[in-house]
């Protein structure tokens, strides 16, 4: 079962999943804080390359499962065209109204 992006507890997370699901890259960036960083599985990335092949050029999609930390981390079905779909794990520090860092990893 999963959760309505609209339903989610953290707008700004709200607003990431929402342009996740968009494939808006625009709309990605603009909830970024301009030094934002990210982690998957462990391992710093360049968020750019990494968002572009694992997201954006791939028609990456989140179903949110469960959240927890007030809406700041998410059980998700993550699928793209690259990997299919897996469960992963997503933890956001927010800034203001803006995500400063991401980590993802499988769950």
């Amino acid at each position: 079962m999963s959760i309505q992006t609209n339903r989610l507890s953290d707008p700004t997370v709200r607003a990431f999943v929402t342009a996740v699901n968009a494939n808006d890259q625009s709309a990605f960036q603009a909830v970024l804080t301009p030094d934002a960083t990210m982690s998957d599985d462990g391992s710093d990335r360049d968020i750019a390359d990494w968002t572009d092949r694992e997201i954006f050029s791939s028609n990456g999609h989140m179903d949110v499962e469960s959240e927890s930390d007030g809406g700041r981390t998410l059980l998700v079905s993550y699928r793209n065209d690259t990997w299919g779909e897996m469960r992963t794990k997503w933890r956001f520090v927010v800034t203001g109204e803006k995500v400063s860092r991401f980590e993802t990893g499988q769950a």
